[in-house]
């Protein structure tokens, strides 16, 4: 079937809860950056119930990088605040199952994956602040560009808890010179959306040897008098995922997130 190229609620087209009919009718498989400008956007993790208590304590012990939205009880998958009536194993464009660290599929849905202990938890997203730096007059290359947001593995380590160890991963936006502590100052106040970035220039510092190879995501161009500038990513649990070698873990595929009714401004505290 056709997919639809993205079209911004502020243009009247599309709102989540359209949004995620049309990505459970199979109509909608693309990535989420710049649809429904002004929603919160959330990484997926799901976890065998055993693991659950382990993963949360590593969500609470490293907040830049999934900072924690909403927790369902084990076999839920339908969210009790951030989007009434969505099911989270048909209402993500796209999914990644990990067995044993390996990315063993790419799937549409989870419904003959999904089982009753499995433990789902929504964490915060940068798309959430894209819009808000667009409207603060800050260009945002990849959506300028029609790609999805370049995504790299780090050198710095997050903290562990229990099984799950391994490297931070971030995302990069190329800010210009002039703009950067523009786009630090709305970005710090989404702390749920990952907050302000945790590096600024030169990437051999995070230990990426090469913009252009990026881990997940595709590569935008960085214009003379632009700077990369490096938030942190809720796509550092598959990272751990692997480096860990799980026996299971769910997650979104990278840069197809879920799309909630929760406006960014209505972000706040952590709901468990």
């Amino acid at each position: 079937m056709g997919e639809s190229m993205g079209p911004r609620l502020d243009g009247g087209v599309l709102t989540p809860r359209d949004l995620r009919a049309q990505v459970r009718a199979g109509v909608w498989s693309r990535p989420t950056a710049n649809c429904c400008a002004g929603f919160v956007q959330a990484n997926l993790v799901v976890v065998p119930g055993s693991r659950a208590l382990d993963f949360l304590t590593f969500c609470q012990r490293n907040p830049a990088p999934c900072p924690l939205l909403e927790v369902l009880g084990p076999g839920e998958y339908a969210p009790r605040s951030l989007a009434r009536g969505a099911d989270l194993r048909t209402d993500l464009p796209a999914y990644r199952v990990y067995r044993d660290g390996v990315p063993q599929a790419q799937v549409p849905d989870l419904i003959d994956v999904w089982r009753d202990d499995l433990v789902a938890f929504l964490l915060g997203c940068s798309f959430t602040f894209d819009h808000t730096l667009e409207t603060g007059g800050i260009p945002v290359r990849h959506i300028e560009q029609g790609t999805n947001v370049p995504m790299y593995v780090t050198n710095i380590e997050c903290k562990p808890a229990g099984v799950f160890v391994g490297p931070l991963v971030v995302s990069m936006r190329p800010i210009p010179d002039n703009l950067i502590a523009r786009a630090t100052e709305i970005t710090e106040r989404l702390v749920l959306a990952h907050g302000g970035p945790i590096h600024i220039g030169d990437p051999k510092d995070l230990g990426i040897e090469s913009l252009n190879e990026p881990d997940f995501g595709d590569v935008v161009t960085v214009r003379e008098g632009e700077t990369p500038v490096f938030w942190a990513c809720g796509a550092t649990p598959q990272a751990v995922a692997m480096r860990a070698k799980l026996g299971l873990m769910i997650s979104h595929a990278p840069g197809h997130m879920f799309v909630s009714d929760l406006r960014y401004e209505e972000l706040g505290s952590p709901t468990t």
